[in-house]
Parts: C-alpha cells; structure tokens; sequence
C-alpha cells in the first residue's frame, strides 16, 4: 500500500478530455461537444451541489462551443469567474515533441490571454494524454508561474515497496518531483491509473461498493499520501449529472474516508500539505518522459512517421511564423510600421488547431487529416503576407542610393537579401526580378504592351554587391510574365512584365539583419567561372570532399578532421504491419536496400557558388503486405501479436534524389523525391557514422537531448525509434555527424556495429489503430513526396563547432525582395542587435503587444554555465529578463548601456525584453 496514514480524502474532479477530432471528423465531435456544455450549464444553473468542471486545459474549448452558442457567453463568464468552471492555462492541449519550442510558448501566451478575457487562467500543467513529455517541461511551467504538471504517460508507476532503478524513469508513487535539465522541480501528477479511474461513479448501493473497493485499492496502491484523485471523465465523456449522488452513496458506504467533489487547485493545497510533513520521499525523475522503461511497444513514438507531410507542412508553417515573419514584424515595426498583432494571433491559432496529438501525429481518420491541409495552407497564407508587408516596408526603408550614381545605374534593379536567423549567413539564394514593367493602365493595350516587355533588352549585366563588388551569378530568362500590385489606396494595379531568375551566394548577411544587391548594366569583366566539381561524381568545397559510386550512395571527407563517412544516402525499405500508432515489421522480415542497385546520376548544376548532382533510382518492392493483414485488422488483432507478411507482387519505387554541395557550405544538402506506389511499408535513408559513442543528440524543445543508444533491459520492441526536430547527432571525441532535416520528425540510431542514423523519409499504413477498426487508406501516403536533408561533419562538438547553428539556419528560408533606387533609413548590413554567446542558440525575436517591447528568446544548448552578451544597435530605455509570458520586469543592472552581458544556467530558457524609447 502506497501510504500509512489512516484519513483518507477521495478528490473526485470531474472534467472531459476533448480531442477534437480523432477517430470521427472535427465537426461530428464539435456537435458533441455543444451537447456536453450546454448539459453542463443547465447543471452548474440548478444545482450548487455539483461544484465544478474542468474545461480539459484548453480554452479553445470555449471558442468552439461559443461558435455554435453564442448567446450562451454571459453564463460561461459568470460559472467561470465564480470559479465552478476552470479554464486553461492552454489555448489547446498540443502534442510536445512534434511542436516546436516557441509554438508551445504562444500556447501558454495565448491560452492565457483568452482565459483572462473569462477570469483567472488555471495555474495547471496539464498534459493528461500527451505522447511523452520534453525535458525542458518543469522550466516552462515554472516560467508560467505554474509549479506542478498533470500527465498519463512518461513513468511507469511500480507501487509502494518496489524496487525502483537508477533510470530515472520511473516512480514508486504517483505523485513525484519532475527535474528539468536546468533543475527546475516542480511536483508531477502522475495519472498511474489513467485520467477516468473516477469515471461513471454508481449511485445504486452495489454496484458502488464493487466500485469504490476496486478503485480506492487501485489509488492507494501509488498514492503518497491519503489525498486520492479521481478523475471522473474520459475521452468525449458526457457529463455524469448524477454525481453528487453518486458522492453521497459512496459516504454513506465508507465513513472512513471523506468523499468531495473536488478540483486541481484544492486538490494540489491538500496534497501539498500533506506532503510538507515528509512522511513519504518521493521518487525523482529527470528530463525526457519517453517512457523508457517499458517494453517499448506502447511508446506511440512513431506517429512521428504517420503522414510524414502533415509534419512538413507543419515545420514550414512554424518557421514562417516564428523565424521568418515575427522578425521581419519586428524589423519593420522598429523602421515604423505598425506591428500586427491581430494577424498573428490568427496565424497562431490556426496553426495550433493543428497541433493536438490526434491531429499533429497523423493518427486519425483521413476527413480529420484533410481538413488539416486547408488549415495549415490558411495560417501559412497569412504569415506569406505578413512576410511579404514586412519585407517590401523593411526593402523601401533600406538606402539603395549607392546603386543610382551614374547614367548606367537607371536601368539598375535593386533588392535586399534578409537574414532573419540568429547567426550570420552565407548561402545560396535565388530572386525573381521584374526586369521591366509596363502598367496595363498606361494604355499600350496588350499586344503592344507584350511586345515591348519580350523586346526589353536584358543583356549586359552584372550582380553587384553593396561595396560595388561584382558577383558569380546565373539568370534565368522567364520570359513575358503577368503581375499586379494591389496598393493600400487604390484599386488592383495589372501589369506585364520581363521577369529574370537571379541565383547567386549571399554572403555574411549579418544574424536578423540584411543586405543589398543590384542587378545592373555595368561595364568591367565579370568574376573568373570556376567549378565545385574535382572529377566526373567528386564535389568538392574547402571543407567537404564528396564522391558518388555507381548505386547512388556517397562517402564523404571532412577536411578538418580528416574523418571519412562511407555508405551515405542508401535507401532501406521494409514492411509495415502496424498503425497509424506503431510500426511493426513483419516476422523475419530482412530490409531491402538500395546498395548496390544500378543508379543513373547526371550533374544538374554547375557553378562557382553550387554544384548539384541527380540520383535516380527504379527500385521493386512488395506491392503491400498479404492478406492476412485485411484480417488480423479486422478481427482486432494486437498489432505485435500479427503474423501477416509481405506480398510476393512487387511495384516499383522510383526515387530522385539530388545532391548539392556550395562553395562556403559546412554541409551537404540532399533532396530526396519518392514517387510511392506501395502500401504497407516505410521508407528510410541511412547515413553510417562509424563513430564509437553510447550515446547521440537529439534536437528537442528548447533542448539538444541526449539518449542511451541501446534501450533500456525490459525494451522489447526490435525498433527503437525516436523523436527529433531541427536535427540529430552522433558524436565522438574528435569527429561527428549532424543529420539536419525539415518536418521529419522520426530517425533511429541503429545497433549495427557503426552507429548508423536511419531518417524515416516515408511511412505507409492503412487504419488508425488503437480501441477499433478505423480504416485510413490515405495514410498510405501514394504518390509524390519529398524530403530535405543536410548533412553536417564536424569534429566532435555539435555547439562549439557551429553544427547545430548550421542545422538551425537550415530551417529558415531566406526573404529576398526586390525595390527600387532611393535613399532610406536602414543602411546596407543593418541589424537592430549584435549577441555573442557560443552555447546559446537564438529561437524568437517578437514584439510584445501589451507593453510594445521587442522581446528576444535564446536558450543555452549546454550543460553548463555560460554567457550571452547582446548588443542592442537601436535607442532603448533598458533591458530586462523575463519568462515565456514575457511580462516586463525591472531593469538589469546597467542595461541602458550599449551592451548586456547575462549569465544562462545550464539549458537556461532566457528571454530578454528590450523598453524602446518612444
């Protein structure tokens, strides 16, 4: 029995826990959900002894529901501010590893700016069904003044008197201290006996004693103390209206314990009391909830390959948002521009619709998913016109005068290269350029007006940069092109144009910063032609050697350390027999490969700044798995316990993949097209390290985790897959691999004697899994599908050598804008701040709609103590630091001067709030 003392309180908190689509469509469950609340205010209006409801941690609860009844506003104020209702602190329960750090934090931010709308947001971490928890949980909620969390899954609970091991991972009781990598504690609820061991209480005399014998036992079994939850709700659970007489049969039949219709917040000042007389230790748990210490097959870890473009479409939508157009907000909103707040919180919102673990995961029916696409495309076409507002403000603001000084410069065709990454950047950037432009307006009519736009002479020119130095560039002629303007203060402007296709390197752009270019007719030799390939398949940098054999794999040379990587870019296929959950390879099933497999490779680009390269392969496999899949699913069959196989009629997959090395890349940049004609199966690409380590990282939340290489001893499952976001690494002392990627959230580090990381590319599987027989034909994912990669060598330090700043700016798209000639407030290499700080990695510069501040957010990669010095280039009143809900705070010491200097914790989260001067 988990405790020893005789008083006994059973906290019974009724709630629901809405996933708002699932195994039905958003709108079936929708409709549900306006049931549940309208039975819930009718009970909270006529009975006082129904205490309260909690809303599930997310106020989108009330938007949805509000959509419907409207007219229902005024009586979820009043039960909200009397407390019988609690709301928040989310805007929506979300799914943790496949989110990224500064969407979680734009959850809390807006989940509770709605809730204050209401009342009080509830200081509640929830995270009833989250599938595993990131480490950096325990700092977050402390930074939203929230001490505790509430989860189902992570620990496994072992009872009272258990032994409990060394890892870290799991917990005699349910209730535990959660440590963060930066020591933040906070005390976590563990649901041992899931968030509905309270549900359905029986008011018949009988049927309640069989009840309350069977789950008081089970609460007392983990329990620290006498204080028991029960949570009575479940998934989609209609409201229990009889509950305070189910409460009072259960008095009348057990007097030794005191039955309540309970709460969190007076559940956690009771638990807390209890625990402050330290009659019981808790058990300490550290980091990552992966639930590492189990047998592995109920992870739910590769949803992170379910529908693998649902997490491409979602990287591009929060990086458009987060690294793109928050800082161009910002930029031009220092410049003058009014900062849109209204927009981003739209933008944000309706990307975080998308982000339940249901959602997010892929692990729904397909009406669920498709109607994801149409959201991510809207939340994506509102941060592309922020970006595109914010670029063309910053672009006019910036002084192209030093491209309009001679006679020659009048046809000269400005445009500005913006950085909007924390570090400085050289790269590869491409722009198309309207050459000329002839307004439909001005009368021509449209034959005349075409044929003055294909006759305008485009020859003669050359790229310069903002020191007059001339550029290595291709254009691209694109011909007659049709556009319009649509200005602030009149209607729609046609035109017709001469479009160009300029690529040329940008080189070191400052970090959130920019500089100017010119295409112009100039007379003087353009730059000496020169080649990045060294043999007919060897591309070649100062720091990378390249060489592709016949099968379409590479070896690659780091020439710093002189290490060589072999065996690169081979593709594995094998079977899959599981869900949209769980992948399960088939009984004996051995992987096929692309080793060894004629390729046809063609050079595809030639340049002083990039060579590219073409793969492509036709490769047979299996058409699908046999048909004793169709019937092992449909008789429920538990997906580890399935026998089916492979099929013996094979299709073929046909890949294009294609290489690209620049002149001042630190890596290699792969681009992998998969045009899918099988189903049941998964698609990876290899990368062999032959580095000697235990251990490799993981880009996570605001955290570069590290992980054992070999699971835990009770892991029984043959995959060990794990999540990632930007990247993951494996390292030794003296050379190491950083494996970049965009929106492929899955990779394993394989137990085969080299250390190999396997990136999932592609998953197919046909029904939803879980309680039922869902089928999902779409999750097959058939057709066309491409990924992005980057390869990163480096010798051994992931931070200290630049590799995950590399795997980091890979996520960020440059903004390329073309203006005009004229003079400006911003200079050529302007940025509105400098930072140094080689541990601390940049994640968000924002404007902060209630105070006006320009508010900026770094975390520290390492495990140690380090420095951040920033520099703020723009007039302030001074500096402060702040938490993720980015209230300003007092002024640091000194921070009116030209220069900040702030110590990070190990894996310190840090946000600096600069007050500008109005």
């Amino acid at each position: 029995m988990g405790f020893m003392t005789n008083q006994k309180t059973a906290h019974i908190v009724s709630h629901t826990h809405w996933d708002r689509e699932w195994y039905l469509p958003y709108e079936k469950h929708h409709v549900r959900l306006v049931q549940l609340v309208d039975a819930l205010l009718d009970k909270l209006d006529s009975s006082t002894a129904f205490r309260s409801f909690y809303l599930d941690g997310q106020t989108i609860i009330l938007e949805d529901y509000l959509q419907v009844r409207p007219e229902n506003k005024e009586r979820l104020e009043r039960h909200i501010r009397d407390g019988r209702i609690l709301i928040g602190p989310w805007y929506i329960l979300q799914d943790a590893f496949l989110t990224s750090g500064e969407a979680n934090v734009r959850n809390m931010q807006i989940g509770h700016q709605d809730a204050l709308k209401y009342g009080e947001p509830s200081k509640i971490g929830y995270f009833p069904d989250t599938f595993g928890l990131v480490g950096q949980t325990p700092q977050l909620m402390l930074q939203s003044g929230i001490k505790n969390a509430f989860f189902g899954r992570g620990v496994k609970p072992t009872g009272f008197n258990n032994t409990v091991s060394d890892g870290g991972y799991e917990s005699s009781f349910s209730e535990l201290i959660w440590e963060g990598p930066d020591g933040s504690r906070i005390l976590g609820i563990l649901f041992a006996n899931w968030y509905s061991n309270g549900n359905e209480v029986p008011v018949d005399e009988a049927a309640a004693r069989e009840f309350w014998d069977r789950k008081l036992a089970d609460a007392e079994k983990y329990a620290s103390t006498g204080e028991l939850l029960f949570m009575n709700g479940c998934d989609h659970q209609p409201l229990q209206l009889d509950l305070p007489e189910a409460i009072a049969t259960a008095q009348a039949l057990y007097p030794e314990v005191e039955f309540i219709h309970s709460n969190f917040p007076d559940y956690l000042d009771a638990l807390n009391a209890e625990l402050e007389q330290g009659e019981r230790e808790l058990s300490s748990v550290t980091g990552e909830l992966r639930s590492q210490r189990t047998d592995g097959w109920g992870t739910l870890v590769n949803t992170a390959s379910a529908r693998v473009y649902l997490k491409q479409m979602n990287q591009k939508g929060q990086t458009l948002l987060e690294k793109v157009a928050e800082p161009l907000a910002s930029i031009a909103g220092l410049a003058g521009k009014d900062y849109p707040h209204h927009l981003f919180t739209y933008a944000w919102k309706t990307l975080m619709q998308n982000h339940p673990h249901d959602s997010i995961c892929g692990c729904s029916v397909d009406e669920v998913h498709r109607e994801m696409v149409t959201r991510f495309d809207k939340s994506r076409h509102v941060a592309e016109s922020i970006i595109e507002d914010s670029a063309r403000f910053i672009a006019e603001s910036v002084d192209t005068s030093i491209f309009g000084g001679s006679a020659e410069d009048a046809q000269a065709v400005p445009f500005v290269a913006m950085n909007t990454t924390g570090w400085s950047r050289t790269g590869t950037v491409s722009i198309e350029l309207d050459a000329a432009r002839l307004y439909l307006r001005e009368g021509y009519g449209l034959e005349e007006t075409a044929r003055r736009m294909r006759e305008f002479d485009i020859s003669g020119r050359v790229l310069l940069d903002d020191s007059g130095k001339a550029l290595a560039f291709t254009m691209e002629d694109l011909g007659l092109e049709f556009g319009y303007d649509l200005p602030d203060d009149k209607f729609r402007q046609p035109f017709m144009c001469r479009r160009v296709k300029l690529t040329f390197e940008a080189e070191d752009v400052p970090a959130l910063g920019l500089r100017a270019y010119a295409w112009a007719a100039q007379q003087g030799a353009a730059p000496a032609e020169s080649s990045l390939f060294n043999g007919e398949h060897v591309l070649e940098n100062p720091a990378i050697r390249v060489e592709i054999g016949g099968d379409g794999s590479f070896s690659l040379q780091h020439k710093v350390t002189g290490a060589v990587y072999r065996d690169l870019g081979i593709y594995e296929n094998t079977g899959d027999i599981g869900n949209e959950y769980m992948y399960r390879q088939p009984d004996g099933g051995i992987p096929l490969t692309t080793k060894g497999l004629k390729a046809a490779i063609t050079v595809l680009e030639d340049t002083p700044y990039r060579a590219s390269v073409e793969i492509k392969h036709a490769w047979e496999i299996p058409a699908s798995a046999d048909a004793a899949l169709k019937k092992e699913q449909l008789a429920l069959v538990y997906y580890p316990e399935r026998k089916a196989q492979r099929s013996s009629d094979t299709v073929t997959l046909e890949l294009r993949t294609v290489l690209s090395l620049e002149r001042g890349g630190k890596g290699v940049h792969i681009e992998s097209a998969i045009n899918n004609a099988a189903k049941d199966h998964r698609v990876r690409m290899l990368f062999p390290t032959d580095i000697q380590t235990s251990v490799h990282y993981a880009d996570s939340m605001f955290e570069i985790a590290k992980r054992d290489n070999e699971p835990a001893a009770e892991w029984q499952n043959p995959s060990n897959t794990q999540h990632q976001q930007a990247f993951v690494d494996v390292s030794g002392t003296e050379a190491g691999m950083t494996v970049a990627n965009l929106g492929l959230n899955e990779y394993e580090v394989l137990r085969d004697g080299r250390n190999t990381i396997a990136v999932t590319l592609l998953r197919s599987v046909g029904e939803l899994g879980d309680w039922g027989w869902f089928p999902t034909p779409e999750a097959q994912c058939l057709g066309e599908h491409t990924a992005q990669l980057m390869l990163i060598p480096h010798a051994g330090d992931g931070v200290a050598s630049g590799a995950y700043a590399g795997a980091y700016q890979f996520q960020a798209p440059w903004t390329v804008f073309q203006t005009g000639v004229h003079t400006g407030t911003l200079a050529s290499g302007y940025t509105p701040l400098a930072w140094k700080g080689a541990e601390a990695a940049f994640s968000s510069m924002k404007m902060n709609e209630i105070t006006g501040d320009l508010l900026l957010r770094w975390y520290n990669m390492s495990g140690s103590q380090t420095q951040l010095d920033v520099q703020p280039g723009l007039p302030h009143e001074y500096l402060y630091k702040t938490g993720i809900l980015e209230e300003r705070t007092s002024p640091l010491p000194d921070s009116r001067d030209a220069r900040q200097l702030l110590e990070l914790g190990p894996c310190e989260i840090v946000t600096v709030g600069i007050h500008l001067q109005p």
